[in-house]
């Protein structure tokens, strides 16, 4: 049994972290998906809610069928305790998967294989484009498995984020 460990924002899931966790799930037995800065919502760069984001993860996932726990880790904004913060939160695991360089040191440093994700477009799939999008008005939902549009639909997404971006006049 191997068991693997992907850490993400997920403001929001995306189908660049659905492609790489379909190829990561290919490596593995079982993959927990932690949910990072949890503790972050109703803000610009982290308009949606660790529930939420638990709620995008285990739907998109479920079409995959790939065996995962998704859990929240809140930060604690101790970079040479966090790696030990991670595991005290999730499940054993054997690998952790990012290109994240301080992750990945992080984790090295606690003595922890680290393999790299595969990369998949980047530039086109990242959570800071997609809420670009939603800020202009610009079609956004091709970028994200169709049931995390209907969740950030079915929560007011759009609308939190123009109002937590919105300006003082």
């Amino acid at each position: 049994m191997r068991r693997g460990l992907y850490i993400g924002r997920f403001q929001p899931y995306h189908l660049g972290h659905h492609t790489v966790i379909r190829q990561i799930s290919a490596d593995v037995d079982e993959l927990i998906i932690a949910i990072g800065s949890a503790q972050r919502s109703h803000e610009p760069d982290n308009p949606f809610t660790a529930g939420e984001r638990v709620l995008m993860v285990t739907r998109a996932l479920s079409e995959l069928c790939v065996k995962h726990y998704a859990i929240p880790v809140e930060d604690i904004q101790r970079n040479v305790l966090w790696a030990s913060h991670v595991i005290s939160m999730v499940p054993p695991f054997d690998v952790v998967y990012s290109n994240n360089p301080l992750v990945t040191r992080l984790f090295r440093e606690a003595v922890v294989p680290v393999e790299h994700s595969p990369l998949f477009k980047r530039k086109e799939y990242s959570g800071t484009e997609i809420r670009r999008r939603m800020l202009s008005g610009e079609e956004w939902e091709h970028l994200v498995p169709g049931s995390v549009a209907a969740i950030i639909n079915e929560v007011g997404g759009v609308e939190r984020l123009r109002a937590v971006a919105a300006q003082d006049k």
